[in-house]
């Protein structure tokens, strides 16, 4: 019966030894099988249909070469250390600039205000906060470009 529905000798095989260990545990308990026959084909039957709804036969396996192509979640350890080198460089150039250029710089995104959370905190609009930082970010860039540092801002 498995076989008729797979067409597949290997998979009516397993189905077919999962069903008949499901009996085995079934009168290992104790229980009380009437008709073993009816109750062997209807298990068949439902693992068979089971089997069909299965992720595992869906999706199968995957080869591990297709593995080595899935990217982790976390940085590569020279793509850490560069950023981290850049973030030095940062704080470094960051240490010249005039300290309102620094404070606006540091509350719009190391502590990720908003403009209006910035206008308050400044006692100004928010027109000049954004005034005030597009002039400290050229002022940035500028410094770290005479540096050698690509930058885009």
């Amino acid at each position: 019966m498995v076989y008729a529905r797979w067409l597949n000798a290997d998979t009516a095989m397993d189905i077919t030894q999962e069903t008949f260990l499901r009996l085995w545990k079934q009168w290992q308990t104790g229980e009380d099988i009437i008709n073993p026959r009816a109750w062997l084909l209807r298990v068949a039957r439902n693992l068979a249909e089971d089997h069909a709804k299965s992720a595992f036969r869906r999706n199968g396996t995957h080869p591990p070469q297709t593995m080595n192509g899935v990217q982790g979640q976390e940085m590569l350890p020279q793509d850490v250390l560069e950023r981290e080198e850049t973030f030095v460089r940062l704080r470094a150039v960051l240490e010249q600039l005039p300290k309102p250029d620094r404070e606006i710089l540091t509350l719009k995104y190391a502590l990720d205000y908003d403009t209006n959370q910035i206008a308050d905190m400044l006692a100004i609009n928010s027109t000049a906060v954004h005034m005030r930082l597009s002039r400290a970010r050229q002022r940035l860039a500028d410094k770290l470009k005479s540096q050698g540092v690509g930058v885009t801002l």
